[in-house]
């Protein structure tokens, strides 16, 4: 999701579950802070986590989390959205055109390539790598990139998941006619839709024109209050997501 994430995740002990989100954590904030320029914490606190002991609730636990993007209007249905890895269950590529790589341009080559000596090692793949990477590539070969890295990291196990619903078919038959419910840990939504985080970022692109996105990350917090009157007005989101997007205290403004 745009300002958080959720995990399913089977785990022989709560000690276990924290050690994985430390290490989860503590690497993605890094890379993050190094890709927009910024220092200090990320999250804003310790993650939540309520166990899940019956097949019931962990088929409800995993309706709400494929449904996240739904409810939040980032997309109609929940195997439309590319992040919570749904779509992947039944192919390797779709969000893309099937990737030959005998047939691909050399810059391609070369990603797969290094994607997949990365993968060997047991590497994550930093930042820094995927933009150097995804720069020579056309936005259809971004596309098919994206597909065969989350295809070849992925670590859902799918078998596992659709035993709770028989078959793909009756698990999103089950997806779309609710909601699923995660009462047990506590979330900060703002607003009613996630899809005025898109809007401020083609709002930026167009009227800033930076380098990259993130960078906005970085700005002073007078250049950020600049951006803050931008988004203002040129969005619809609240004032709490738009400060919310750009990393900025409500309280300070």
């Amino acid at each position: 999701m745009p300002d958080h994430t959720h995990f399913s995740i089977e785990a022989a002990s709560l000690s276990e579950l924290a050690a994985f989100m430390r290490d989860y954590s503590s690497i993605f904030a890094a890379e993050h802070n190094k890709l927009c320029h910024r220092s200090g914490p990320l999250f804003d606190g310790r993650f939540g986590s309520a166990i899940k002991n019956t097949d019931k609730k962990v088929r409800t636990n995993l309706i709400y989390v494929w449904n996240n993007p739904p409810e939040r209007k980032l997309v109609v249905k929940a195997e439309e959205y590319r992040w919570n890895f749904l779509a992947y269950a039944v192919s390797d590529h779709p969000f893309s055109n099937k990737l030959v790589i005998r047939n691909a341009r050399w810059p391609m080559q070369k990603a797969v390539k290094e994607i997949k000596a990365m993968f060997k090692k047991g590497q994550y793949l930093a930042y820094a790598l995927l933009k150097r990477l995804f720069n020579p590539l056309t936005q259809e070969e971004k596309q098919q990139l994206t597909d065969y890295i989350i295809s070849i990291y992925n670590v859902i196990d799918y078998r596992a998941a659709l035993s709770f619903f028989n078959s793909y078919d009756d698990l999103l038959v089950a997806v779309h006619s609710t909601t699923g419910a995660e009462h047990d840990i506590k979330e900060l939504d703002v607003g009613k839709s996630d899809h005025h985080y898109n809007t401020m970022v083609k709002t930026i692109l167009k009227e800033l024109k930076p380098n990259d996105i993130h960078d906005i990350l970085g700005y002073t917090k007078e250049e950020k209050y600049e951006v803050f009157k931008l988004l203002r007005k040129h969005s619809y989101a609240m004032s709490e997501q738009i400060a919310k997007f750009l990393h900025m205290n409500m309280v300070k403004l």
